[in-house]
């Protein structure tokens, strides 16, 4: 009786090569796919939120956060309009790095609950890191411009927690790593010192845009914090960053409300 060729045994040197999708917490949390789920509400909340309560009462238009303008007004230079272009930016964004990465579509409920429960214990050193600003100084810091009802300040919170995390983390650390890493090879630990610092200022300069004057005491704290999420950002990726920012706006609105 004849037997059939045997199927060669591939070679174990070859596997144990070959890379492998990690699929720890860590790594799961970190990862696009998951960041875009549990961004997900906090973009819907932000654009029902905004009709509902972020209404100008002068214009009776929606009262839409900096960053979400400074969006818009980007896309119209190359011609595309449409208020919810940001959002959109939100998710294709997150879905063609999800895609990049030829990641699992898998989601696990347990990895956004941990995300959330992330998010609430990183907003909480900022909490005190603020206080301590405003003891030492003896001086009030803003929240953010525009200033009107806790309705509406919680829904420009939710708005400034993924907007402006886009725009100072995701967005500026991938063209300044283009920039300092790829084009101008600069090692990769000091390249991102340098982008945590750069990227920080920025984030503090930019809430001057609005009606705010400029202020030392403000504009140290906002660095601070920039570096903060910028520290976020880089060692548990955009989503809990966006997330900490958007419960710690919460969390001091929150705060004078009850005040």
């Amino acid at each position: 009786m004849s037997r059939a060729p045997s199927k060669p045994k591939p070679d174990e040197s070859l596997i144990d090569a070959l890379p492998t999708p990690s699929t720890g917490y860590l790594n799961r949390s970190d990862a696009p796919f998951h960041s875009l789920i549990f961004l997900l509400p906090f973009v819907i909340l932000y654009e029902v939120g905004t009709k509902l309560f972020a209404v100008d009462p002068v214009t009776l238009g929606e009262h839409r956060i900096i960053a979400f303008n400074l969006l818009s007004d980007f896309f119209h230079l190359f011609g595309a309009t449409g208020k919810y272009l940001p959002p959109l930016a939100v998710v294709g964004i997150l879905l063609a790095w999800h895609i990049a990465r030829n990641d699992p579509w898998k989601i696990r409920p347990g990895t956004l609950t941990g995300m959330a429960v992330e998010s609430v214990v990183f907003a909480l050193p900022l909490v005190v890191l603020g206080r301590v600003f405003i003891v030492f100084w003896q001086t009030h810091i803003p929240l953010m411009t525009g200033m009107g009802d806790w309705k509406s300040m919680i829904v420009l919170s939710i708005g400034a927690g993924i907007y402006e995390e886009l725009i100072f983390r995701l967005i500026a650390f991938t063209v300044m790593n283009l920039i300092l890493v790829d084009l101008l090879g600069m090692p990769k630990g000091r390249a991102l010192l340098l982008m945590v610092v750069i990227s920080s200022l920025a984030f503090s300069l930019y809430h001057y845009l609005g009606d705010e004057a400029f202020a030392w005491q403000s504009f140290a704290f906002r660095t601070a914090a920039g570096v903060y999420f910028g520290v976020i950002f880089v060692t548990r990726g955009f989503g809990i960053t966006a997330g900490a920012h958007a419960v710690y706006d919460i969390f001091i609105v929150s705060m004078k409300a009850l005040a």
